[in-house]
């Protein structure tokens, strides 16, 4: 009796910074935003409790849902380009030559910051002399797109250096579980005459379908919370054709100096991230369970 309460007070005693961290930096803050919310505040000056209003005024602004759907248009982005880094896992994993220093290569954009690569792309997507232009003007396209200025194609200009930010961690995530599955496996298959596809389709994929799932919700909560590139890129603009959840709220909050209904917003986000989770963390046990 007493090993085990020792134990258990070891155990305490070990998870106990992690804990107050948590705490601090998460739980409280959480808290507070979700108190911030319930008051009418500039940051400054004396808060003056409105109740539930903020709340309100934010489920019927069609601001802050239009921002919603261009979060969930990047999470879907996300969610697809999630194809292409497994396709790049199985081609590095199947012992190409230049492997070692491919998988080097992709981790280059996580030593940068997403500001470093924001300033980076707004020079290629720079409309008079950035990399991108100048190059569809070489070809002879005469007038080549507004990049970050055109409300139809903005989104989709800021979602390919987020698709290069993220590369290298998620095909290091998936290259690292395709290299645990056995090799007697694949040897067994290659044997049995399967093919280089049917091995990819119907061996490995299924023995990392639990990787999968968790990148899959990775990638989709990452995009609903999704702010200093975009914000640093184009501000939410044109027209607030590029404006996200978490960018809408820091300008509430920032820039309007309205605090309790950034606040409110901040805590709407959180509300819906929480719900996407579970509602994909559902489907996946419901379907891991079916199979079994």
């Amino acid at each position: 009796m007493n090993k085990v309460m020792s134990n258990k007070f070891y155990i305490a005693f070990y998870i106990a910074p992690a804990l107050l961290l948590l705490l601090i930096l998460v739980f409280i803050p959480l808290g507070l935003s979700g108190y911030y919310g319930l008051m009418d505040w500039d940051g400054i000056g004396e808060k003056t409790f409105i109740g539930l209003e903020n709340y309100i005024q934010g489920i019927q602004d069609k601001l802050f849902w239009n921002s919603a759907f261009h979060s969930f248009l990047l999470a879907i982005f996300s969610t697809l380009s999630l194809v292409i880094y497994l396709t790049v896992s199985f081609i590095l994993a199947s012992k190409i030559k230049g492997a070692d220093l491919l998988r080097k290569i992709y981790l280059i954009p996580m030593l940068l910051s997403s500001v470093a690569i924001a300033q980076l792309w707004v020079k290629i997507y720079n409309p008079s002399n950035g990399i991108l232009n100048v190059f569809l003007m070489s070809i002879g396209v005469e007038n080549p797109p507004l990049w970050l200025a055109n409300p139809s194609i903005v989104l989709f200009a800021i979602f390919v250096p987020i698709l290069w930010q993220y590369a290298g961690f998620y095909i290091l995530i998936y290259y690292a579980a395709l290299k645990n599955i056995p090799e007697s496996l694949i040897e067994a298959a290659r044997i049995d005459g399967a093919s280089a596809f049917q091995i990819a389709t119907r061996i490995k994929l299924p023995l990392i379908k639990e990787v999968v799932s968790v990148t899959i919700v990775l990638a989709i909560v990452g995009s609903l919370k999704y702010f200093d590139l975009i914000y640093v890129m184009t501000a939410g603009g044109p027209n607030g054709a590029s404006e996200v959840m978490a960018s809408y709220m820091y300008k509430l909050a920032f820039s309007n100096y309205n605090f309790g209904y950034g606040s409110a917003i901040g805590f709407l986000l959180l509300i819906i991230t929480l719900i996407v989770t579970l509602i994909i963390r559902k489907l996946t046990e419901t379907k891991d369970k079916l199979e079994y």
